[in-house]
């Protein structure tokens, strides 16, 4: 895969005025979480979390940088930070959470003999794709659709944490929160100076050195 924004690295907005204090404290707390942080999940909760978090946001070992999604679910869990709504099928999420896991622990050791995050990839991706299809119905659920689990819990949680990392952000051009500088040239193939720049074929050099140019 080619890199789309050459040079480009959100980080250098620190200390522009693309960025306010509260935006900064903010991402500097998502920086802090190492890969292996988990203080909610236990040790075999959190092997199939991550187990999970590798089929839905496969990470390119040889990339720059690396997204701790798992954890970044982990401390969302932790400090129950929730969204203010959930599906009225599921429990509270850090119910969800565990019971889904134990879940899918169950559906796997029936199926395969392993819990899930010894199963090959294949194999995991064949119960996702079951739970999502709210095909996974062993007792450990308790009453909760596979499906509801997946979607509003799973996809919803491991997508999310993923793009709020700025290694995510330095993948899709995106700026971060624009506060208080704004974003201006809002039409398309329109875009301000400090903006990410996308290297068309025969074109990266240019668009590296005005990405090199986006963090003032």
């Amino acid at each position: 895969m080619r890199d789309l924004y050459p040079g480009y690295d959100v980080l250098a907005k620190r200390h522009t005025p693309s960025w306010n204090e509260q935006t900064r404290e903010v991402i500097d707390r998502r920086l802090t979480i190492a890969r292996s942080d988990h203080r909610f999940f236990t040790e075999e909760e959190w092997a199939t979390l991550c187990a999970i978090c590798e089929r839905i946001v496969p990470q390119r070992a040889e990339k720059q940088g690396f997204v701790p999604v798992a954890a970044l679910v982990d401390n969302k869990l932790h400090t129950d930070d929730r969204e203010g709504y959930r599906d009225a099928h599921l429990p509270k999420m850090q119910e969800a959470w565990r019971r889904g896991i134990a879940a899918l622990n169950d559906e796997a050791q029936a199926r395969c003999g392993a819990p899930f995050h010894e199963l090959a990839g294949a194999e995991q991706d064949e119960l996702l794709s079951a739970a999502a299809c709210g095909e996974l119905k062993c007792a450990g659920w308790k009453g909760m659709p596979s499906d509801a689990f997946f979607h509003r819990r799973v996809l919803s949680d491991v997508v999310s944490a993923y793009y709020s990392h700025p290694t995510a952000w330095n993948e899709i051009g995106w700026g971060g929160p624009a506060s208080p500088r704004g974003y201006v040239r809002m039409d398309f193939n329109r875009r301000d100076a400090w903006e990410a720049a996308e290297a068309y074929p025969g074109h990266e050099e240019q668009a590296r050195q005005e990405n090199l140019r986006a963090g003032r």
